[in-house]
């Protein structure tokens, strides 16, 4: 990476820069959404050197719990990687090869969609952490807490894109 290339993420399927609908939590999970709980497609670009994997995470640091509610992590995904695309199921069949979607704060793996309560706005915050190892340790599976994974991803981090939305409803 040259010293005018930054490292970046977006996601392309907001509108306005809010999430659409099919984003939005679905209702079965009981937080008053009727959302299609579908994940947006992301783009990302200008790694660092020696960039081998990458974690995303999808962080609601507002959320009414004292210390924020994870919406979404998907860990070992592969260097070549430039982006994800939208509408990966919990099954993750839709992730590149060795990408491994963990628990989130809903208590599964798989992409959990923003829900705000009634009234407020929420800031959600996507880091892509560029990582220099090609995989989280064997014992980091799809039940591994975001705590966890989030101690060997900053234990390995090359550097970290972000990109924020607020979203209310």
């Amino acid at each position: 990476m040259t010293e005018n290339q930054q490292f970046t993420l977006s996601i392309p399927d907001l509108l306005n820069g809010k999430f659409q609908l099919e984003h939005m939590l679905s209702e079965p999970y009981g937080f008053g959404c009727a959302g299609g709980n579908r994940s947006p497609a992301f783009v990302w670009s200008n790694p660092p050197e020696g960039t081998k994997s990458f974690v995303l995470t999808i962080f609601d640091k507002d959320a009414p719990t004292g210390f924020g509610w994870v919406h979404w992590v998907v860990i070992n995904i592969p260097a070549e990687a430039a982006g994800l695309p939208p509408g990966i199921s919990s099954e993750g069949t839709e992730l590149p090869a060795h990408a491994v979607q963990t628990r989130t704060d809903f208590g599964v793996p798989g992409y959990g969609g923003p829900c705000p309560p009634p009234g407020s706005e929420h800031d959600y915050v996507f880091t892509l952490t560029a990582l220099g190892i090609e995989s989280l340790p064997e014992f980091i599976t799809a039940d591994a807490t975001p705590a966890l994974v989030g101690f060997f991803a900053k234990a390995n981090a090359l550097g970290e894109a972000t990109f924020s939305v607020r979203q209310g409803r």
